[in-house]
């Protein structure tokens, strides 16, 4: 159902855990393999990928699973989600490294039951480093090579290797020298127990195996699959956000433009959409982020200045959009990953930023050319045109009638006994050509409401 519901807007827009079991060897009566690959950088869309490929195999009953990896790594917290899913899993699962397992890679491998490497792989150089390729702190680094170590343990490797794979300072004698993060070639890996054999293609795995014979099925994502994947990518993420944020900003200040909302909308639907398929996006975490752009337009129509509504209104926000993008239940926050939470805050603030950049920059210039331009005002108002804005004048303007010149939200321009004034709606946002009402009087402006509101 959900599915076919997202299919139809594209349309419109162009386990606890068990016990780990020992699969060192498969019975002789397994005849169905399932296959799958991971060739890209580790992140969300190879997560949704495992789990995906992981139903499907117990639905097809298979009895072992063949992951194809090639990746130079990723997301640590991503990385142990599937890292986790491996090692959970009831079907043994083995892997083969065609060309490179570094990184998180490598710990996703070590989870495996199994590891076979093509000829001229290499496998470790799991360093946690940063957007710049610099390492992260300590406090990161402990965390991966504790991952690594305990990994390595579940499955009988040498947990020493697999430190020595994200920590210069371990040496392992023989293997490893101090100052230097081991990475294993093919041959190397076999020599020292990381991988079973030297093998090229998923056939020699199973004739490893010795079920040559089997059955295999391999994994291929739908056509939404590929789209939900590309969406949920934190780049592409960032930037519905930049244009839902901006569609907002640009709405708000010329209302009834139509396209900047019609844009911020799509993206919206875009943004939620996949998430909401996964079970991450639930209904009161989209139900905030309404509740935000709904405090934001009051604060914007109907409470002049920036108070309580638009700071909420802002706060909301975030928290739906940030929400959305981790895997918590309800209010239970217990299972999400600190990294994948500060990631997805991360890739929301950054968007947020981007957005008021792109506000600052591009909106005089947008509203200031083309078509645009007879949404603002762009002429100078001159005093010897009739433009004044006398005090002795003002305080006889009381209860007079005019028409608004320019939108008033709330400040902006009337017309009264054919000469203009400085003036400000009192009810938040009044429409050019508005008959208006003067209600009140001051030094510099005069206070108005809509005509009709005051009869």
């Amino acid at each position: 159902m959900r599915k076919a519901l997202f299919l139809y807007v594209l349309l419109l827009f162009g386990v606890k855990y068990s016990a780990q079991e020992d699969f060192d060897s498969i019975p002789e009566s397994a005849d169905r393999v399932y296959i799958f690959e991971i060739n890209t950088e580790i992140g969300p869309p190879a997560w949704r990928t495992t789990k995906k490929a992981f139903e499907g195999a117990r639905d097809w009953n298979a009895d072992a699973v063949i992951m194809r990896l090639n990746t130079y790594g990723g997301q640590v917290d991503m990385a142990d989600s599937i890292r986790t899913h491996i090692l959970r899993s009831k079907i043994p699962v083995y892997v083969l490294i065609e060309n490179n397992a570094a990184s998180a890679g490598a710990l996703i491998s070590i989870a495996c039951n199994k590891i076979f490497m093509q000829p001229g792989s290499t496998i470790g150089a799991a360093t946690v480093v940063d957007q710049s390729g610099k390492p992260v702190p300590d406090k990161y680094q402990s965390y991966m090579r504790s991952k690594m170590r305990s990994t390595a343990e579940q499955r009988n490797r040498d947990p020493d290797i697999a430190e020595a794979m994200v920590d210069p300072d371990k040496e392992v004698e023989g293997i490893s020298e101090k100052g230097k993060v081991l990475t294993f070639t093919t041959s190397d890996a076999v020599k020292h127990g990381f991988c079973e054999a030297e093998l090229n293609t998923v056939q020699e795995v199973l004739a490893y195996l010795q079920i040559p014979d089997a059955k295999t099925k391999t994994y291929t994502p739908e056509r939404v699959d590929k789209v939900i994947n590309w969406l949920i990518n934190p780049a592409i993420s960032g930037v519905l956000i930049l244009i839902i944020m901006g569609g907002i900003y640009f709405e708000l200040q010329t209302p009834g433009l139509g396209f900047p909302i019609a844009a911020s909308v799509a993206a919206a639907i875009l943004f939620f959409a996949p998430y909401y398929l996964e079970g991450m996006a639930e209904n009161w975490e989209i139900l905030l982020f309404i509740a935000g752009v709904a405090l934001l337009a009051v604060e914007v129509f109907a409470l002049p200045g920036f108070g309580v509504a638009g700071i909420a209104g802002v706060v909301l926000l975030t928290t739906g959009l940030v929400l959305s993008m981790v895997e918590n239940e309800g209010l239970d926050f217990s299972g999400v990953d600190v990294s994948n939470f500060s990631q997805s805050l991360l890739t929301v603030l950054i968007a947020l930023l981007g957005s008021m950049v792109v506000a600052l920059l591009v909106g005089a210039k947008m509203f200031n050319s083309g078509a645009l331009k007879k949404l603002v005002l762009s002429t100078s108002q001159l005093k010897e045109d009739g433009f004044v804005s006398n005090p002795s004048v003002n305080k006889t303007l009381h209860n007079k009638t005019g028409v608004a010149t320019t939108d008033l939200r709330p400040g902006g321009k009337v017309k009264i006994d054919n000469e203009y004034y400085d003036a400000a709606s009192i009810e938040g946002y009044i429409p050019s050509g508005t008959e208006v009402t003067v209600i009140q009087t001051d030094s510099f402006q005069v206070k108005v409401r809509k005509t009709n509101d005051d009869e």
